[in-house]
C-alpha cells in the first residue's frame, strides 16, 4: 500500500488569517455602511445641528446601525442555514 505525502503549508497566525478571510472584510464593511446609515437616520429625522446633538443619542444610532450591519452578514439566513 502506498501513500502520499500530505504537504502542509504555514497560514500565518490567527490575526492574519481572520483578516484575510473574505467573510471578514465584508463583516467590516456592512458594520461601518450600518453606522453611516445610523447616524444619518438620526441626523435627518431629528432636524437639528450636530453641534447641539447629545453625544449619547449620537452614539446609540452608531450602535445599532453597527449592530444591523453585523446582523445582515452573520446572521443564520445570510449564511444559507435558514
Amino acid at each position: 500500500m502506498k501513500f502520499k505525502r500530505l504537504e502542509l503549508e504555514q497560514e500565518g497566525n490567527w490575526i492574519q488569517r481572520k483578516l484575510n478571510n473574505p467573510h471578514f472584510k465584508k463583516t467590516i464593511i456592512y458594520i461601518l455602511i450600518g453606522a453611516i446609515a445610523g447616524f444619518a437616520f438620526y441626523y435627518f429625522t431629528e432636524g437639528v445641528h450636530t453641534d447641539k446633538m447629545p453625544q449619547n443619542e449620537i452614539v446609540q444610532s452608531i450602535l445599532v446601525g453597527a449592530f444591523l450591519g453585523f446582523f445582515i452578514t452573520n446572521s443564520p439566513c445570510a449564511r444559507g442555514k435558514c
